[in-house]
C-alpha cells in the first residue's frame, strides 16, 4: 500500500468517525431510577431532569434522593457509552497501533 492510499484512507476513517460522532451526540439517553429520570444526548449534556416520586420529599428523603440521581446519570453514561462502543468501536482495533 503507497502512502497516498494510506492517507485518503486514514481521512476517510476520520470522516466516518465524525459523522459517528455527531449522530451520537444528537441522540438522546434516559437514565432512569426508582424516583427520577434524566434525559442527556450523547455529548452527556443534561438535557432534563425530572423527580417522578409520588408525593412529598422529606428531609430524610434527600439522600435517598441523591441516591437516585446518581443511579439516573450512571445508567444513562452505561447506555452513551454502549452506543458510543457500537458506533465507533470498530476504529479502535485499526488505531491500536497508532496510539
Amino acid at each position: 500500500m503507497n502512502m497516498q492510499n494510506l492517507m485518503a484512507q486514514a481521512q476517510r476513517m476520520q470522516r466516518d468517525i465524525n459523522q459517528k460522532k455527531e449522530e451520537l451526540e444528537k441522540m438522546e439517553f434516559v437514565g432512569k431510577s426508582e424516583w427520577v429520570t434524566m434525559t442527556f444526548n450523547g455529548a452527556r449534556m443534561i438535557k432534563s431532569v425530572k423527580i417522578i416520586k409520588e408525593g412529598p420529599i422529606e428531609d430524610e428523603d434527600k439522600d435517598i434522593l441523591e441516591d437516585m440521581i446518581q443511579i439516573a446519570v450512571n445508567d444513562a453514561f452505561i447506555q452513551i457509552n454502549k452506543a458510543m462502543n457500537d458506533k465507533l468501536g470498530q476504529y479502535a482495533s485499526a488505531l491500536d497501533g497508532l496510539m
